[in-house]
């Protein structure tokens, strides 16, 4: 049978019901911790949510950068990226274990997600700030990336990652978005979602290309996210898909 865990990025719209909106139909969920934004306080709400609903946790770290969400590559000395991002994934452990919850893994976000799956220095960063701050958490990442290739040489456990509404490139990276079909409309999005997981490959605008993942990524800030999270769900187990964290 075939299984998948379900993701999305939350802890992003503090003070709004979308977060419990979208909790009961994924099994992970990946909590912004400061960087691009968010505190203490939204932090321990994703937290609560999360334990409530049985959907295990994730720190979702990003550049120093709440000006653009995150969402540009930031020039930043090493020393000080690595400072900010033990920081942030830091401020996530330390509320689980107030919360009596396990720290599951760590996401990067953003301009750095997709800096970190082509660049070694960036993805070696990444992995001594789990070891640093979560040893016992995976690391999630871009499928078929420079960061699985970091991680699996370091024998580090590593979660491969797809995205349900985001185009791909030929070479297995995001689409900007800044271009044009970077993220894509709903019926596009599930017929995506289903390639993906049951036969492995998702389509570019030059053919299809292999792509072995455990986890669908839906980003939280999609419009109509909480309906395309309910559709997905169904359309997988209608397949019979088991949704299940890793």
């Amino acid at each position: 049978m075939h299984s998948i865990d379900l993701n999305a990025d939350l802890g992003e719209h503090p003070g709004t019901e979308r977060d419990e909106q979208i909790m009961p139909f994924i099994t992970s969920c990946n909590i912004a911790c400061g960087g691009h934004i968010g505190d203490r306080n939204s932090v321990r709400d994703t937290i609560q949510l999360a334990k409530q609903y049985g959907v295990s946790v994730g720190a979702h770290p990003s550049y120093p950068d709440k000006e653009n969400f995150g969402r540009q590559k930031m020039d930043i000395s090493p020393k000080r990226l690595k400072e900010s991002l033990e920081k942030q994934v830091f401020l996530v452990a330390e509320i689980c274990t107030e919360e009596q919850i396990n720290l599951h893994h760590v996401k990067p976000h953003g301009a750095l997600y997709n800096v970190a799956a082509r660049d070694e220095e960036i993805s070696k960063l990444i992995l001594e700030v789990i070891k640093t701050t979560c040893p016992s958490a995976a690391w999630m990442g871009l499928a078929s990336s420079i960061s699985e290739s970091v991680a699996k040489k370091a024998n580090f456990p590593f979660i491969a990652e797809g995205f349900a509404d985001r185009q791909y490139e030929p070479d297995g990276s995001l689409r900007s978005r800044t271009t044009a079909g970077a993220v894509l409309a709903e019926e596009s999005i599930l017929n995506q979602v289903e390639e993906l997981v049951l036969h492995k490959r998702t389509a570019t605008d030059m053919g299809w290309i292999e792509m072995q993942i455990q986890s669908i990524c839906l980003h939280g800030d999609t419009d109509g996210a909480i309906t395309l999270a309910k559709k997905i769900r169904k359309r997988l187990e209608s397949k019979g898909v088991q949704i299940a964290t890793i």
